[in-house]
């Protein structure tokens, strides 16, 4: 469900441009669109041969393509990765793997995770630290958090970890944001009792491709393996994943050149109010008017994150190109020295 659509429960999210276009009619084309937190500069599609379009995807390609994800993101030989149409799909299935448990979230946070847990009749309990987690049997992290940034070190992570391992628990990590920040990873030293969550789409800026991972214990992997069924990802997003996924060089590059615009972005967003977290790939700006920022941004043909749960804050993608950051830069100098709060 887009930001704002649905009815008054409905999770917001960004990316949907017709939900901009409903609530702001009269703004001006192109569209800016500053709600998600992806790559704005895609990594360069190969050439794709047609025969990946007329066959079902093979076994060969989907092993090159987890030998990729393998060494991507440092998978130690004994952990199993599963790959998915998209890592929203496996946070559907993981209810399955622990039916009935008591589940909780850090958060606030990504707000599919709860919603899933609880769509499966789990009990599920937001907390705010991770000692609030007390005899839960799933703990679910999102690391780096979505929208703040927030990251949780390893230790404390194994720490909860080996304490749901000794009860038959599972800890849930989700690195979706975490391929600009390697060191804030656990799969490396990924210990018992714990799933992580690797989304592709956001940083190599192909959401549209539609593929995650899943890496922990094997009989965790390969019970999603069987949820998910023969050919799950597609041809071409194997042959796509598999070639990004193996070009760090890539990565390397432009990590350096999005931490550099979340820097220029921060400039910008401190004349509105206060940068209160993010990642390399968006900014979180707190100010008192943050609803009124949001409706003069939407007037201007520009499309930032809001979020029920704190009017307060707004969350910034990066722009994607020079005439945008001009936009963005007008428009938020556009009432005399430019302060919101």
């Amino acid at each position: 469900m887009a930001d704002g659509a649905g009815t008054e429960g409905a999770i917001w999210h960004g990316g949907d441009l017709a939900t901009a276009k409903a609530l702001f009619h009269d703004a001006p084309e192109p569209w800016i669109d500053l709600s998600t937190g992806i790559n704005p500069f895609p990594y360069p599609l190969p050439a794709l041969p047609l025969s990946l379009w007329q066959r079902l995807p093979g076994g060969r390609e989907e092993a090159a393509l987890l030998a990729a994800a393998g060494r991507a993101y440092r998978v130690r030989p004994e952990s199993g990765v599963v790959a998915a149409p998209g890592t929203q799909i496996l946070i559907e299935l993981l209810p399955r793997l622990a039916p009935q448990a008591r589940v909780a979230v850090l958060g606030p946070t990504y707000g599919e995770h709860e919603l899933a847990w609880r769509k499966a009749g789990c009990e599920v309990r937001e907390i705010a630290d991770l000692a609030e987690a007390g005899a839960a049997d799933v703990v679910v992290v999102v690391n780096p958090n979505n929208p703040d940034g927030h990251i949780v070190d390893l230790p404390a992570l194994t720490a909860v970890a080996d304490s749901l391992a000794a009860r038959g628990g599972l800890l849930v990590i989700d690195e979706a944001f975490a391929d600009f920040q390697p060191g804030a990873s656990l799969v490396p030293t990924l210990p018992q009792a714990t799933l992580v969550l690797r989304s592709f789409g956001k940083a190599y800026g192909l959401a549209g491709v539609r593929l995650g991972f899943a890496i922990g214990e094997s009989r965790h992997v390969e019970a999603l393996r069987g949820m998910l069924g023969p050919w799950a990802v597609a041809g071409p997003a194997l042959e796509i994943g598999t070639q990004a996924l193996g070009d760090a060089g890539w990565l390397a590059a432009q990590e350096k050149a999005r931490a550099a615009d979340a820097r220029r972005l921060d400039a910008l967003l401190a004349k509105s109010g206060r940068v209160v977290g993010g990642t390399i790939l968006y900014r979180l700006l707190e100010t008192s008017a943050a609803p009124a920022l949001f409706e003069r941004l939407g007037r201007a043909g520009i499309y930032v994150r809001r979020f029920r749960h704190d009017p307060s804050r707004l969350r910034f993608g990066l722009p994607g190109d020079e005439p945008g950051w001009v936009r963005l830069e007008t428009v938020l100098g556009a009432e005399g020295d430019g302060r919101w709060s």
